[in-house]
């Protein structure tokens, strides 16, 4: 996985926790492609690189170098190109020889896949492009049937959709199928037979068009009634972006790795809050701060891509998403260990309990300062940020949330005396109150919390 493969998983993890939260069974389907040209390509360069696979099975470990250089193959030989074309359709017509290679390429890939979903916390149910492939013929008749289908020259067979002159094309003129056959089988397996009521699409923007045409022809054909509520949606999100506004790169022009860019992430947290303890400024272990570093460094890259409308590009900064002050993760998970070390100051120094306040119904807040006020008020628009995110979508809502709830529990705290105070018990209730719901957001995010930093 690349940095490519970013913003698709850190959006479409937050968009399922946000829609369960509501209380919607989601299917948390990763479309992996892993059916086409691609496919047929790193086949035929495995066959010339590992003659002998049949009985010794490649140890393929970095499966970025190997798919670079069977591209760069496919570039510069027209036979090569040209078999590995042919590949495809062996592949998708059943070819014995062909889904053997295919298999491994896909169990290493699966296995780096889950490397990176496991330091995210990301839950996918994988469900690539090549189980609809069976599923195809009988959507391809339906058009057909339903005089939807037209035989263009060559013998490709087409959908045209209102307002868009070029068609879908469901089937090739050599007999293989593209992006368009597997798509539309693929919608009309979400609304048959996994009942859906909405399907949320979450791909770059370039692809708007096709997911556009994808859905006209599920209305044409009559898979989708809006009458019965059918809601199909597509999220489509901008470039990363490096300091010069291009694609983010490394120095050498390849693409990054995601595993890389998160190991930088923790490297460069890991390195502060070490600095941090040598300053005397936290009394964590070596283990608790290289866990810590972890949750913030991943937490730092998710929300500075979700705190931003998902369509726009960015640019990808490591001093910028780690910086403790401003709009960021950071700043957020302080701002949340700060309230919870009141808290826990308030038990231990001053023995108020808040837990056994709440549990024994003596829980009451009294919101008598105009900061107190402020923060009440913004705890109250957590219900809006909500409802705002379910019209489009979009997670930075809930970042816009969370981080002007900080600012206004960062007010109260300097404004009002918590510890020791009369209203000590009140106030620490309205601290409690705030990082319950920083944690709930963080939750909603995918961006794992600490309760000391």
């Amino acid at each position: 996985m690349h940095v490519g493969h970013l913003r698709s998983t850190i959006i479409g993890e937050a968009v399922c926790r946000i829609m369960e939260y509501m209380g919607s069974k989601v299917h948390r389907v990763n479309h992996v492609g892993d059916w086409g040209t691609q496919f047929g390509m790193l086949i035929q360069y495995l066959k010339e690189e590992y003659p002998d696979f049949h009985g010794d099975i490649p140890n393929i470990t970095d499966l970025t170098q190997f798919y670079k250089n069977a591209k760069g193959r496919f570039d510069e030989s027209p036979e090569f190109k040209k078999i590995s074309q042919l590949n495809v359709v062996k592949l998708q017509a059943g070819d014995k020889e062909c889904q053997k290679i295919w298999q491994v390429l896909c169990d290493v890939s699966r296995k780096e896949f889950e490397k990176v979903y496991k330091r995210l916390d990301i839950t996918v149910e994988e469900c690539g492009e090549s189980f609809y492939n069976d599923k195809i013929p009988a959507v391809i008749e339906e058009f057909i049937e339903r005089g939807m289908c037209s035989v263009e020259e060559g013998g490709a067979k087409c959908v045209f959709v209102p307002k868009f002159k070029i068609p879908l094309m469901i089937q090739k003129s050599d007999g293989g199928y593209g992006y368009d056959s597997t798509d539309m089988a693929a919608i009309k397996y979400r609304l048959d037979k996994l009942k859906a009521s909405q399907i949320v699409y979450i791909t770059d923007f370039t692809q708007a068009d096709h997911f556009a045409m994808v859905f006209a022809a599920a209305k044409k054909i009559g898979w989708v009634d809006d009458e019965s509520g059918h809601r199909l949606d597509h999220i489509g999100f901008g470039t990363v972006q490096g300091e010069d506004g291009k694609r983010f790169k490394t120095r050498s022009g390849d693409t990054v790795r995601l595993v890389d860019l998160l190991d930088e992430a923790v490297a460069r947290m890991e390195s502060s809050l070490k600095e941090r303890s040598a300053e005397g400024k936290t009394s964590a272990s070596a283990d608790e701060i290289h866990v810590t570093a972890c949750a913030m460094g991943y937490g730092a890259v998710k929300y500075f891509d979700l705190r931003r409308n998902p369509t726009s590009n960015y640019k990808f900064s490591y001093d910028a998403m780690l910086d403790t002050k401003g709009n960021t993760a950071i700043y957020l998970l302080y701002a949340h260990a700060r309230l919870e070390s009141i808290v826990t100051k308030g038990k231990a120094d001053f023995g108020v309990d808040i837990g056994a306040l709440i549990g024994g119904g003596k829980a009451q807040i009294a919101l008598a300062h105009k900061s107190e006020r402020n923060l009440g008020l913004h705890l109250n628009f957590f219900a809006d940020s909500i409802e705002e995110t379910l019209n489009d979508l979009f997670p930075c809502h809930i970042c816009d949330f969370v981080y002007t709830l900080s600012i206004a529990a960062s007010e109260f705290v300097t404004q009002c005396k918590v510890l020791g105070s009369p209203e000590m018990e009140s106030r620490l209730l309205l601290c409690r109150a705030t990082a319950v719901t920083m944690r709930q957001c963080f939750d909603l995010l995918g961006i794992r919390y600490v309760m000391r930093i």
